[in-house]
């Protein structure tokens, strides 16, 4: 099949990773791929392969780009693709005006990986957006959970599916031995015996980095060698260092900044922690499940779809710091993390991995492509 991908931007986010994995994972199936991102940031462009789905930017540098838009039509045009694939509202809303510019009936499909809007803003680009999903084809949510929320406030399409984020259970299978791991933990001054808690996610204020912060000062308070690894980098860096030395933790919270490859860092850690105050469905959770990490996630989104409590991690209430501090303080004893662990990676290999979910968008573009 021709297949035509588009994203907001390919900067690092879980939706922009999630749509470059499957365009490359359909590619290497011998479908004809091609991605192409509204606006400029391309910094996930760095981890493609050398056999990768085709890739271009359309440099757009307002909101709706009259010159982007003109573009994707013609670039649509020239590819009469069988079917397009749009990530998110802005995507999803180029894609569609593109299609009808560029007169093509392709069936238009929409993956949709937020919950929770952020503000007036959000909520008004979302009353546009509406309309756009209401006319695509199918509509791809990446959870149970998530698919619900948006039903009961109007975002949905002719079809409707839940398909869950993979992650590459080969590649991210014990990837660093002891020494690697020792290595990485020194260079932000972490000894093999302290208990490591990772947080993977850009610091942004919904993913909440501050109660981490406060979780850790709390955990030493116990007397337990805490301490906390934030694998990203964002606005929220200032604010997270701040709280750290007012709490007198700033030598036992280390940022990391931005890493292509996040791998050697999840591994470095015992846990991963999510505070997320909103959440989809988190590719960065169970990527660290597949590394057999347990992972401790606030209660939103589709977390409940992917952990069991007491078996592979834990739930706590969102904002509930005593909470979380409880659930990380039951990880810190090296069998009960290690047992939770395996499990972990059992429930991603049987559920969550990447082939599972390009499967699914094969068979369901298949579907779409020929009519069905």
């Amino acid at each position: 099949m021709r297949l035509a991908f588009v994203t907001g931007s390919l900067a690092h986010g879980g939706a922009e990773r999630q749509t470059l994995a499957l365009a490359e994972r359909l590619a290497g199936r011998g479908h004809d791929c091609e991605l192409v991102h509204v606006k400029g940031e391309a910094g996930l462009t760095e981890r493609l392969p050398p056999r990768a789905a085709a890739v271009r930017s359309l440099e757009a540098r307002r909101y709706l780009d009259a010159r982007a838009l003109g573009a994707l039509a013609r670039r649509l045009a020239s590819l009469r693709p069988e079917a397009v694939v749009a990530a998110n509202g802005y995507a999803l809303m180029y894609a569609w005006l593109a299609l009808r510019r560029a007169r093509l009936g392709a069936p238009l499909v929409a993956t949709f990986h937020s919950t929770r809007l952020l503000g007036a803003k959000q909520e008004l680009q979302m009353a546009l957006y509406r309309v756009f999903f209401w006319s695509a084809a199918c509509a791809v949510f990446v959870c149970e959970s998530q698919r619900r929320h948006w039903r009961r406030r109007g975002v949905f399409s002719r079809r409707n599916e839940v398909i869950y984020n993979g992650v590459d259970t080969e590649a991210y299978c014990d990837v660093c031995g002891p020494a690697e791991r020792a290595r990485v933990r020194a260079a932000f001054g972490f000894g093999m015996s302290d208990y490591v808690i990772g947080m993977s996610a850009l610091l942004r204020p919904e993913k909440n980095h501050l109660q981490m912060v406060e979780a850790v000062a709390l955990l030493r308070d116990l007397g337990l060698p805490a301490r906390a690894l934030m694998i990203g980098d964002g606005e929220m860096r200032g604010a997270v260092e701040a709280r750290a030395r007012a709490l007198g933790v700033a030598g036992d919270v280390a940022i990391t900044g931005v890493k292509h490859d996040v791998r050697p860092y999840l591994e470095a850690c015992d846990v991963l922690a999510l505070c997320s105050v909103t959440e989809a469905f988190s590719l960065a959770a169970i990527e660290a499940m597949a590394l057999r990490k347990p992972v401790v996630h606030s209660d939103v989104g589709g977390a409940a779809e992917m952990i069991l409590p007491g078996k592979n991690g834990y739930l706590f209430p969102v904002g509930d710091t005593k909470a979380l501090v409880e659930r990380l303080a039951r990880l810190a004893a090296p069998e009960a993390c290690r047992l939770m662990g395996d499990r972990a990676r059992g429930v991603v290999e049987v559920f969550f991995s990447e082939k599972a979910m390009v499967d699914r968008y094969d068979r369901l573009l298949g579907e779409l492509g020929n009519g069905a």
